[in-house]
């Protein structure tokens, strides 16, 4: 879809899609229950317990020397971890377990777990040395070996349950912001429609005097655009064909109110239709290029949108020929809050909500004059 000049035809709007990440349906008991991010994959979990337990080994080969030797100590305490860790794996992936809380859950955890592996443990290591299983302390008792197992095996639930509760506060949070973006995004559509579609039906009844067939173009535009921006409501995600279908519809009409002051050009390659964005994103920064560069400036401006594939991503460009770009403005990439421009903070801030640090909205000046504003997303 390449070189969309005013006069082209809208193509259908796009039904209404899911939500960006599945995980935002799933249960917060089972969220929070999920291994810290750190240790996804069998293959990192395994080689970190395997070193965990290794140089747990090595201290108490150095704590309790005499007790055995470091081979002897290393596989006992290799097989008595690696059965802890596949205990508590078990327990974690059990119907039960994921609904409770999670001061009771780590506590079952540790008193099933630690027990287990010490005694499977050690049969394991007595199979694996080719010596015969037996009860453990069947000859002797030494404390030394139970102690440091309790203690090491407490320490390393410790650690992943304060990973795990770090990892909920961050979801929490980032939660809390995407919900945040979405509040921001449906004050914005409060503050915005209301005052475009007033000065849009002003203009019909004026039309409609003077013009029937422009009235009943604006009408047609009017409904695309209501139509787009209802679907953008009840979703997360659009996709950047319906962004741009519901951008055409919105510089339709204001074309239609501004006459030949207004020109628009929408880019987008076929290869980036299907590309997943927040709803609404782009709009904010077409009407501030027109009430703040093309709309105050004496004769006729222009704006284009224009779409391309930029390394592993997507990079939108709004361009105009406006007036140019305003001293508050300037610091729009930056974290304070102070821009005037509610706007271009608000994408900027549903960009940071949605992607993190992998998406950023920058503006630069255009020589004689116009602003150019640049959003770059993951693809």
């Amino acid at each position: 879809m390449a070189g969309i000049e005013s006069s082209a035809r809208l193509a259908p709007d796009p039904p209404a899609t899911g939500y960006l990440n599945a995980m935002h349906s799933m249960p917060s008991n089972l969220k929070s229950f999920v291994l810290p991010n750190t240790w996804v994959g069998p293959g990192r979990l395994i080689a970190g317990s395997a070193l965990f337990w290794a140089l747990s080994a090595a201290v108490l080969f150095i704590v309790a020397p005499g007790l055995e030797t470091f081979g002897r100590l290393l596989v006992f305490a290799e097989c008595v971890g690696m059965t802890m860790v596949a205990c508590v794996l078990l327990l974690r992936h059990s119907r039960q377990f994921p609904q409770l809380r999670p001061l009771v859950r780590w506590l079952l955890t540790g008193l099933i777990a630690i027990p287990t592996g010490y005694i499977v443990g050690h049969q394991i290591a007595f199979v694996l040395l080719g010596e015969p299983m037996r009860m453990v302390g069947h000859d002797h008792i030494s404390l030394v070996p139970i102690v440091f197992t309790v203690l090491v095996g407490g320490l390393g639930l410790h650690y992943f349950a304060t990973r795990e509760q770090l990892s909920n506060e961050a979801a929490a949070r980032s939660d809390a912001q995407r919900l945040a973006a979405e509040s921001q995004l449906r004050l914005l559509r409060a503050q915005l429609e209301p005052h475009m579609l007033f000065n849009t039906l002003a203009n019909l009844r004026s039309l409609l005097r003077e013009d029937s067939a422009q009235a009943e173009l604006m009408i047609d535009q009017l409904i695309t655009y209501l139509r787009s921006a209802l679907a953008a409501s009840r979703t997360e995600s659009t996709t950047l064909s319906g962004e741009f279908t519901q951008l055409r519809a919105y510089l339709d009409i204001m074309s239609l109110r501004m006459g030949p002051r207004l020109a628009y050009r929408l880019e987008l390659p076929a290869a980036l239709e299907e590309v997943r964005v927040p709803p609404m994103l782009l709009q904010p920064l077409v009407e501030n290029a027109i009430k703040h560069g093309v709309e105050p400036k004496v004769g006729p401006g222009r704006i284009e949108v224009i779409a391309r594939a930029a390394g592993a991503g997507v990079e939108i460009t709004v361009i105009d020929s406006g007036l140019g770009m305003r001293q508050d403005l300037a610091s729009i990439d930056s974290a304070e809050p102070q821009s005037k421009s509610y706007g271009l903070q608000h994408v900027r801030e549903r960009l940071r909500a949605v992607y993190g640090a992998n998406a950023s909205l920058s503006l630069h000046a255009r020589v004689p004059s116009g602003v150019c504003a640049v959003v770059s997303i993951p693809s």
